[in-house]
């Protein structure tokens, strides 16, 4: 696994992931780029040099800012881990965010960096067809996906039985929701059900929903990209329960 851009790089040092080792381009200067020299030193992780036309070579994402981590597999994070995580927090109800299939990298590291400003506890997403932590979602993300704990699992739905048997609430979107998102409470505890790129949730997730809830659209395009629409939902949850504590 690589880890490529400044600031996706710098994440995973500040956050203790492991690193193996840093390339970085040989002219390559500035604040972050300091930070990573003085982190890689602290650590005792080798950097190598090398120039543009190496570097780009061995680059995947075509957009790395000259600086690519080498690190091992992504590690996910266990399902009982996360709900450890929810049981102990303290001061806000949990929130969680599952993705249905969804398949677009660039989605899913987008919804990641929001789901972090969102202070979502993790993301849920299937093991089969389904993208996973990729080199371009990493780097989409930027550095996120280190702070967002992100749960495999293989059965989505037995995931959602589990989930409301500890007290979740299931909160599906889609297009044809009988009630527009602004109008669920989700200041309690939630599991927000994000669909895939152009089918939405299953038709059987859709019903484990409590709420199936829907963007109102004012023009002629009768949705939004997952992860425009996963972002609007994620920060309607902060907005609620910013009023609810004010």
């Amino acid at each position: 696994m690589q880890i490529e851009g400044r600031q996706a790089v710098l994440t995973a040092l500040q956050k203790g992931q492991q690193i193996e080792k840093i390339t970085l381009l040989r002219s390559a200067h500035g604040q972050i780029i300091k930070e990573i020299l003085q982190l890689a030193r602290e650590q005792r992780i080798p950097v190598v040099q090398l120039d543009r036309n190496k570097l780009d070579q061995i680059g995947k994402t075509h957009n790395h800012q000259g600086v690519i981590a080498l690190a091992p597999a992504w590690s996910y994070t266990d399902f009982s881990e996360l709900l450890h995580k929810c049981r102990t927090k303290e001061g806000v109800a949990p929130f969680i965010v599952i993705l249905d299939h969804i398949k677009d990298p660039h989605n899913f590291g987008s919804i990641i960096r929001t789901a972090d400003a969102a202070g979502v506890d993790g993301i849920i997403i299937p093991q089969r067809r389904s993208v996973g932590i990729t080199e371009v979602v990493v780097k989409v993300s930027a550095g996120a996906v280190s702070a967002v704990p992100i749960v495999r699992v293989t059965n989505l739905s037995q995931t959602i039985d589990e989930l409301k048997d500890k007290g979740f609430w299931i909160i599906g979107t889609d297009a044809e929701g009988k009630q527009e998102i602004y109008d669920v409470d989700l200041t309690i505890p939630i599991a927000l059900l994000i669909g895939s790129e152009g089918q939405g949730i299953g038709r059987a997730l859709a019903q484990k929903s409590d709420h199936l809830t829907k963007l109102p659209m004012g023009g002629e395009v009768t949705s939004l990209n997952a992860a425009v629409a996963a972002g609007v939902c994620m920060f309607e949850v902060v907005r609620q329960r910013r009023l609810k504590s004010e």
